[in-house]
């Protein structure tokens, strides 16, 4: 029987990351802009950071002889929400849904579940709270049971809805810096038993499939068919870093280029650079980016629309 069939693998049917993606753009957008290279060094590092503990989790789930389906990076929409979960493992009991922390220092989890960081630093000790992990992932949970409902019958809600959050998923949160204490004591025992450092996850999933009802157990054929169904679930339209760098560099392009033909153009006619345009004025064509002559009525006066504007039409649509 299916069930009894001796699966130990750990199959990944999509291993790849968005962040490897980021990562590779903001590197792009780094050399075409230097005015933002130390904001975007900042981000590559701190994605980087991110990457490297999803790589540790990725090290112990191939290790760990259980037998599982695992999703990489998946981003989940309904209507005007969006879940991004770092990882989704199919186990024969439960669906583990992982928001991943690789976080320097240790991690004290307080008795009203604030998750507070401590540091030190070219000698200085920190202390910061940070926005909780485990309220994230609650909230991801929440926006793939609106999706799961959406896209079910009104039956099967009524009937199965109660073993969505009991039985099938289970949200938690890995922290994937092995050198980090974790201190949950104090914590609600919600978030407490959610918890857990990268070298206790697959004991972790262990203790539970031993306790899960043997009766309710999945099949291979089963499990991969819940991966499937979650695969397709996954949209690429994921939030990108690297597009804030994109719309700044086109503005400080844009900004340079009518700086250049305000001056080349005051030069010329001898001229004050404001008879052109102001910098306000030019401020809101950069936010307005006006088409044709009628739209710059908005921005400018008939004297510099007749004298230049032709010629700015032809900078901004360059």
């Amino acid at each position: 029987m299916e069930l009894f069939n001796k699966f130990t693998d750990t199959i990944f049917l999509k291993e790849d990351s968005n962040l490897e993606k980021m990562i590779e753009e903001l590197k792009i957008e780094r050399n075409k802009n230097p005015y933002y290279k130390d904001k975007i060094d900042y981000d590559i590092r701190m994605l980087e950071i991110g990457l490297e503990g999803e790589k540790e989790i990725a090290y112990e789930l191939k290790n760990a002889n259980i037998g599982m389906y695992v999703l990489h990076d998946i981003t989940i929409e309904y209507e005007d929400l969006k879940a991004q979960f770092d990882y989704i493992i199919i186990t024969k009991g439960y669906i583990y849904l992982v928001e991943c922390k690789n976080l320097m220092g240790n991690i004290y989890v307080d008795n009203n579940g604030q998750f507070i960081r401590e540091y030190e630093y070219n000698g200085k000790k920190y202390t910061e709270a940070i926005y909780s992990p485990y309220t994230q992932i609650i909230k991801n949970l929440n926006i793939l049971k609106k999706k799961w409902i959406n896209n079910s019958s009104k039956l099967r809600v009524a009937i199965q809805s109660k073993y969505f959050d009991t039985l099938w998923y289970k949200p938690i949160v890995v922290l994937a810096n092995s050198k980090s204490i974790l201190n949950t004591k104090y914590a609600p025992k919600e978030v407490r038993s959610s918890t857990i450092r990268v070298d206790k996850l697959v004991e972790y999933i262990e203790n539970d499939i031993r306790n899960y009802d043997r009766t309710l157990y999945n099949g291979k054929a089963y499990m991969e068919e819940l991966a499937n169904s979650l695969l397709e679930y996954n949209t690429n339209n994921f939030n990108n870093i690297a597009d804030k760098y994109k719309e700044k560099v086109d503005i400080k392009l844009l900004e340079h280029k009518l700086r250049a033909f305000r001056s080349s153009r005051s030069k010329k006619l001898n001229i004050p650079a404001y008879y052109v345009f102001t910098d306000e004025e030019m401020k809101k064509l950069i936010s307005d980016r006006p088409k044709d002559l009628n739209k710059l009525k908005d921005i400018l006066s008939e004297i510099k629309i007749k004298c230049h504007g032709k010629q700015i039409i032809k900078v901004l649509n360059e």
